[in-house]
């Protein structure tokens, strides 16, 4: 362990228990095609919702909910009792806003369904009818909103009216704890994987993390530095149409980038979370981009393996692939890890 983590992955752990669905998602072994080894944590059946993303937003609203029940009635209720009659009727009051690339406004509705709770959700043009159509099934109100990610998020900024409760994976100065929730809720997966490492004795070398605004791959990383006993190289795998924070790393400072669209959609943001950004800018090894064919060919790869998933859920491995196929920087005696982090279509 080299410094204390940022997230309380043990408070995580409680709380996610407490689902009747939880499970620890598999990890299976794979070969590269150059025959090192190859660790996929695949997370496309986590909760029945196909995607990592339930983790951060049900938790992140269990605790929301948690701390506007003891605010309002000065006494604790366990996250059990979230599920109650009472309850549910008072969180019924309550509407939850935010904006998605896919995953996380399903997971926040899922969140909503599950706890009684209103919820506003506004997706860009670019955001396939296929999720839109998920989270209508869920009784929430979707709202078309903006170009790209960035736009439909500063719509649900302006669009959260008072007593209304903005659920975002992105911080922001000024706005830092719902996404710190959110990605407590991510360390979940990585406390997963070190007990399953330990158990086998079996320990990555290097890690490949897809990022989009970087809140996953933040608290995978986090987790990773304070937590597990043996220490990997930590690469941090973005779209070139989106590499924001390989930029902002370059620059030693937050920037938005510019670009087409990309077919790895969930990945495809501009503009780094300022958490993300702090932890992976002082903890990460490397910063590394691929292309949309470069996804394509590694959901390829999978699908030979029987592993379904998209072209943002094999981002990382992708990146993998790619740097054995050069034979960069990985002895053969290395294990890679990488996510599938949602199903495919």
């Amino acid at each position: 362990m080299e410094k204390p983590p940022v997230f309380n992955f043990q408070r995580a752990m409680a709380l996610i228990r407490h689902c009747p669905a939880y499970q620890a998602t598999p990890i299976q072994k794979l070969e590269t095609p150059s025959g090192r080894q190859l660790l996929i944590k695949d997370e496309t059946s986590r909760f029945k919702m196909g995607a990592f993303k339930a983790l951060g937003g049900i938790y992140a609203m269990a605790n929301i909910l948690l701390e506007r029940w003891r605010n309002e009635n000065q006494t604790n209720i366990e996250p059990e009792q979230l599920f109650k009659d009472e309850i549910q009727a008072w969180s019924s009051r309550l509407t939850f806003v935010c904006a998605s690339a896919g995953n996380h406004g399903l997971a926040v509705a899922k969140g909503a369904k599950l706890f009684n709770a209103g919820c506003r959700i506004h997706l860009a043009k670019t955001v396939p009818f296929a999720f839109e159509q998920r989270l209508l099934a869920l009784n929430v109100t979707v709202v078309r909103s903006g170009a790209n990610y960035e736009e439909s998020m500063q719509a649900a900024i302006e669009d959260c009216g008072d007593g209304e409760i903005l659920l975002s994976d992105s911080a922001r100065p000024g706005y830092s704890h719902i996404p710190s929730l959110v990605m407590e809720g991510y360390t979940v997966m990585a406390e997963e994987m070190r007990a399953f490492f330990q158990a086998e004795n079996v320990w990555p070398t290097h890690v490949f993390l897809q990022a989009g605004v970087g809140g996953m791959a933040a608290a995978i990383t986090d987790h990773i530095r304070s937590v597990w006993s043996n220490q990997p190289k930590i690469i941090i795998v973005e779209p070139e149409a989106a590499a924001c924070l390989m930029e902002s790393h370059r620059r030693e400072k937050i920037i938005a980038v510019k670009g087409p669209v990309s077919s790895m959609g969930r990945l495809d943001c501009k503009l780094p979370s300022t958490i993300a950004f702090d932890i992976l800018n002082e903890q990460a090894d490397k910063f590394v981009c691929i292309s949309d064919r470069q996804a394509e060919q590694a959901v390829d790869f999978l699908t030979m393996h029987q592993l379904r998933t998209s072209p943002s859920g094999a981002a990382g491995v992708a990146a993998m692939l790619s740097a054995d196929e050069r034979n960069e920087g990985m002895p053969e005696s290395c294990v890679c890890l990488a996510l599938a982090t949602e199903a495919g279509a």
